[in-house]
């Protein structure tokens, strides 16, 4: 019999950032790594990751990490995490692995313990069985996770759709599913996503006859933009283009080498003769694949439309597709490109969000896993906490008693001794990283404050110089400002800002002795108030005195 404790630290109410921890006996085992892209408030921000404190301080006790698939949301933390725990052993599958090389090497990382797996083969692991299972996603040889303990098994099992005819290395095993949940599931991990959606997923997650008919109405080029990482969109585009004489262009280095290394594995299948290069790039019959990322989504198509981009240039018979469907987070920006894109004339077609989603479960889909399972426990992951709700709702339609379903946030930890669920209402804490740049330093929520404010109201420096000796004012203060107001229509504004800077020098000058931080502050508070006064906004203020 066992102590079981199972937490999250990144991935519950929010999208991305996942990473999920299971410590059987103080063997700690970790379930992906992912990172999350910021909100639009978030100035400079990259991307965030989860903090890894309690990683780092229970090093010794990491088993493994095992990464389900290679998509940024499950993956995208490691290359910082590899930084911190570089001795660390980390499962994968090969075309998992692949990518994860592709970014350690971006960024060089070096990585000595990286473990290929392949599905349905089983790991021994510190003297623990874990078995990876086959589940279809948007990309090759994802996996659910299954951890055997005494008390039963802990599934993880995030990203996944039933869809029958997705083959290879696209397919899930049921049958082995059902043999797992006959053997006993102790907790079964499965995604909130689209716990809301009725139904199955299938077929709505498809595209082929989107790009079919495209292929055949439009009359010049065609631009589709598309997420490298989305393997299987990308097969579609693939087998339909293949099926008309005209030539494919892809754009992009990423793109190149995902589609390189799919080809090469076996995972993306495509006649080589259909693809063209850049002396194609204008011919009214190509069709353009530009790539883009969740960091900078849609960012090929802006450069597209602003004119910049070095080799397409917009035509009045193009057409554009986006291939992707709204998702939370970039209703926003996908309605100004489309805009941008109208403005040009030229014709864009896009997949509304209640006709086409991506490749996650939906209600039945959960509901079927639920049953293949058979857990005695049920822990909701990966989504905003009011999926998560709805998931444990649909949990409750197939027959679980609410007591065995757990919704937790991240950092609360679930623990089960002998089996059983026990209350003992431990945190752990589970914090996040903002990550600007190359640093992998957390630039943290005062930084954020600061670029918010530049932002909105701009700058204001005061400077001054002060006799090293005598302590008298031998320059007087100077306003240089940025973003606050135009100076040569707000001279007064200015001059008397340098009156009242003055005025302040003045009084925290007592004999021999200044008050510099005195002067900071006053100059802060009074010019802070005159600002408002006059223009409505306090810009940031930063004072700088000189001893000469």
């Amino acid at each position: 019999m066992s102590k079981i404790q199972i937490f999250a630290l990144g991935g519950l109410n929010e999208n991305g950032k996942n990473m999920y921890v299971v410590n059987v006996d103080d063997n700690i085992f970790v379930f992906d790594a992912g990172l999350k892209y910021p909100t639009a408030n978030m100035l400079g921000v990259d991307y965030i990751i989860p903090k890894f404190d309690y990683l780092i301080e229970n090093k010794k006790k990491i088993r493994g990490i095992f990464l389900s698939h290679a998509h940024d949301g499950n993956m995208g933390a490691m290359p910082d995490l590899l930084e911190e725990l570089k001795d660390v052993p980390v499962y994968a599958t090969k075309f998992t692995m692949t990518m994860l090389k592709m970014e350690l090497e971006k960024k060089n990382i070096e990585a000595t313990h990286l473990k290929e797996i392949r599905p349905h083969s089983k790991l021994d692991v510190a003297g623990f069985s874990i078995f990876p299972l086959a589940v279809t996603h948007s990309i090759p040889e994802a996996v659910a996770y299954v951890l055997y303990t005494d008390d039963g098994a802990i599934v993880y099992a995030t990203d996944f759709v039933f869809d029958s005819t997705m083959l290879g290395a696209y397919k899930t095993d049921i049958g082995k599913l059902a043999y797992v949940g006959k053997q006993g599931v102790l907790c079964l991990m499965a995604e909130s996503s689209y716990a809301y959606r009725e139904g199955h997923t299938s077929p709505e997650h498809r595209i082929s006859k989107e790009v079919w008919d495209l292929l055949n109405q439009a009359e010049g080029r065609i631009i589709i933009s598309v997420f490298p990482e989305h393997v299987y969109r990308i097969q579609e585009i693939f087998d339909q283009v293949l099926k008309t004489n005209r030539k494919l262009v892809l754009m992009g280095k990423q793109l190149g080498r995902v589609v390189n290394y799919a080809n090469d594995f076996g995972f993306l299948h495509f006649d080589p003769k259909m693809i063209g290069d850049l002396s194609d790039i204008n011919d009214k019959n190509s069709v353009i694949l530009v790539s883009d990322d969740k960091e900078k989504p849609y960012a090929s198509l802006e450069k597209i439309i602003s004119g910049y981009d070095k080799y397409i240039s917009l035509k009045d018979d193009d057409t554009v597709f986006i291939s992707e469907p709204v998702y939370p987070g970039n209703e926003k920006k996908i309605a100004k490109v489309v805009d941008d894109l109208s403005r040009l004339d030229v014709d864009t077609i896009t997949l509304p969000s209640k006709t086409h989603v991506l490749h996650h479960p939906s209600s039945e889909d959960l509901m079927q896993m639920i049953n293949l399972m058979n857990p005695k426990y049920y822990f909701p992951i990966k989504g905003e906490y009011r999926y998560q709700y709805m998931n444990a709702a649909v949990a409750e339609q197939v027959g679980l008693d609410s007591n065995n379903i757990l919704l937790k946030l991240n950092g609360d930890v679930v623990t089960f001794k002998n089996g059983k669920l026990v209350e003992d209402n431990i945190h752990i804490e589970a914090d996040e990283l903002l990550i600007d740049g190359n640093r992998s330093d957390d630039i943290g929520d005062l930084v954020l404050k600061d670029r918010e404010l530049l932002s909105k109201n701009g700058i204001v420096i005061v400077s001054a110089t002060i006799d090293k000796k005598t302590k008298k004012i031998i320059a007087n203060p100077q306003i240089l400002t940025r973003g606050f107001i135009y100076v040569k229509d707000n001279l007064d504004i200015i001059e008397k800002s340098e009156e009242i800077s003055k005025e302040v020098i003045e009084e925290c000058i007592s004999g021999k002795k200044v008050d510099f931080t005195g002067i900071k502050v006053k100059v802060r508070d009074r010019l802070g108030a005159y600002f408002n006064e006059e223009t409505g906004s306090i810009p940031m203020i930063i004072t700088v005195i000189l001893e000469i």
